[in-house]
C-alpha cells in the first residue's frame, strides 16, 4: 500500500435538530460574537431563524450578511468583509447554506484576518496570518465544501474561478442537519446530489488518490447512488440525511485527493454561460467516464458492478430531469461551434485537469464538449 500524508482535525455533528448545537459549538469554538453568512433563500426558508435562535439562547451576538448570490464572486466577498467591519469585532463566522454562503465564509475569513483581496491567496496556504474559528452548515445535499479548506471564489470581471485554500480556512466544526433540506425544491436536490456524486467518482480516480480518499470516496458513492432517487422527495430525511453525510465523505475525499477533467470542463460552462454548476458537471462526467475508461475501467467497476459506470450515471440524470446538452440548458442564447476551441482552451486551464486519470489534450477536451453540444 503506498504511502500517504492526511489531517483529520474537524468537530462533525450529524443528526435531525442537530442545528440546536451551533451554540455549544459557538463557545467550544471559543466565539462570542458572530458573523453568519447566508444567501436570501435561507433566510425566505425559516433556516436562518433556526440558527439565530439557537444562538439568541446563549445569547450570543449574530450579525447576518444574507447577501450571497450563487458562484460568489470577490464582490460578494468584500461585501460581507465590509460588513463585518462595521460589527466589530467578530470572533467567529458561520457558514450556513450551500457551497456558496460556505466559500464566501471562507473567502471573508481569509480577508478579514490577513487584508488585501482574494487574488492574493489563489492557490495553496497563502495566508500568513491565524484565521477565525469557524462553523460550516450545509443545506444542500450536495457541495462538500463544509468538508475543504479551499474557498472558491470567481472573479468579478471575468468569472474565473480562484482556488484559495489554507488549512486554517477549514470549518473547526461541521454540522450536518437532514431537517434544514426540508425545504430544499426537488431540482436542487437533484443538480447537488448529482455534483456530490461526481465528487465521489472524480476523487476516486484523482491521480491524487491514495488509500484514505479512496475509502471516503466509496462509502461517499454508496450512500448518494442508493439515496439519490429517495432524496428527491422532499419529506424523506432518512435519505436526506444518507446524501447529507455522503456528500460530505465526498468532499473529504477532495480535501485528500482531488477532482478531474469533468469539473474541469464544468467551470467554463459556468463561466461563460451562467450554467448552474451541478448541471455542468452532470452533462460532462458520462463523457468524462467513458474517455477515462481505457486508463481507470478498474476502478469505475469498482464503484459499479452491475452496469457501466457511465449508463448508472445517464440513468441518475433522468431520474433527476436534468438536461443532456449544452443547448438545453440555455435559453436566450445559442452555443454556437465556433465556442467550443474557446471553452477547451479554458478546460485545459483548469487546476483539476492535471489531476485527470488519462491525460488531457485540448483535442480531447474539444470531443467532450463536441458531444454535449
Amino acid at each position: 500500500m503506498e504511502p500517504f500524508d492526511s489531517d483529520l482535525t474537524q468537530r462533525v455533528i450529524f443528526g435531525v435538530n442537530s442545528i440546536d448545537k451551533l451554540a455549544e459549538s459557538t463557545i467550544a469554538l471559543g466565539g462570542s460574537r458572530v458573523l453568519l453568512v447566508t444567501d436570501p433563500g435561507i433566510q425566505d426558508a425559516g433556516i436562518l431563524n433556526r440558527a439565530y435562535s439557537a444562538l439568541n439562547n446563549e445569547k450570543i451576538p449574530c450579525y447576518v450578511f444574507s447577501d450571497v448570490e450563487p458562484n460568489p464572486t470577490t464582490k460578494h466577498v468584500e461585501e460581507a468583509v465590509k460588513f463585518a467591519k462595521a460589527n466589530t469585532p467578530i470572533d467567529i463566522i458561520i457558514g450556513l447554506g450551500g457551497g456558496s454562503a460556505m466559500d464566501c465564509a471562507k473567502g471573508v475569513n481569509f480577508l478579514l484576518t490577513n487584508g488585501g483581496k482574494m487574488e492574493d491567496y489563489w492557490g495553496t496556504n497563502k495566508a500568513a496570518k491565524p484565521m477565525l474559528p469557524s462553523v460550516g452548515i450545509p443545506t444542500t445535499i450536495g457541495t462538500g465544501s463544509e468538508a475543504q479548506s479551499y474557498a472558491l471564489i470567481a472573479q468579478e470581471d471575468t468569472h474565473v474561478k480562484m482556488a484559495c485554500g489554507d488549512k486554517k480556512a477549514q470549518f473547526g466544526t461541521v454540522i450536518l442537519d437532514p431537517i434544514l433540506t426540508k425545504t430544499l425544491p426537488r431540482l436542487v436536490a437533484a443538480i447537488t446530489g448529482i455534483d456530490a456524486i461526481a465528487h465521489a467518482i472524480e476523487s476516486y480516480v484523482s491521480t491524487r488518490r491514495n488509500p484514505l480518499s479512496q475509502m471516503f470516496s466509496l462509502q461517499a458513492w454508496k450512500l448518494l447512488n442508493a439515496n439519490y432517487e429517495l432524496a428527491l422527495e422532499e419529506n424523506n430525511f432518512e435519505a436526506r440525511g444518507k446524501m447529507l453525510f455522503g456528500a460530505y465523505l465526498a468532499g473529504l475525499a477532495i480535501e485528500n485527493s482531488m477532482l478531474g477533467a469533468a469539473h474541469a470542463c464544468a467551470n467554463p460552462l459556468t463561466a461563460r454561460y451562467g450554467i448552474t454548476h451541478g448541471i455542468a458537471v452532470a452533462l460532462m462526467l458520462p463523457h468524462v467516464i467513458r474517455f477515462n475508461s481505457t486508463i481507470a475501467e478498474k476502478s469505475y467497476s469498482e464503484l459499479c458492478t452491475d452496469a457501466h459506470l457511465a449508463d448508472r450515471i445517464e440513468v441518475l440524470m433522468k431520474v433527476g430531469d436534468l438536461p443532456n446538452t449544452i443547448q438545453d440548458c440555455l435559453v436566450q442564447r445559442h452555443i454556437r461551434s465556433t465556442d467550443i476551441p474557446t471553452l477547451a482552451q479554458d478546460a485545459a486551464a483548469q487546476w483539476t485537469a492535471q489531476f485527470n486519470p488519462r491525460s488531457m489534450h485540448i483535442h480531447d477536451f474539444t470531443r467532450l464538449y463536441e458531444k454535449v453540444h
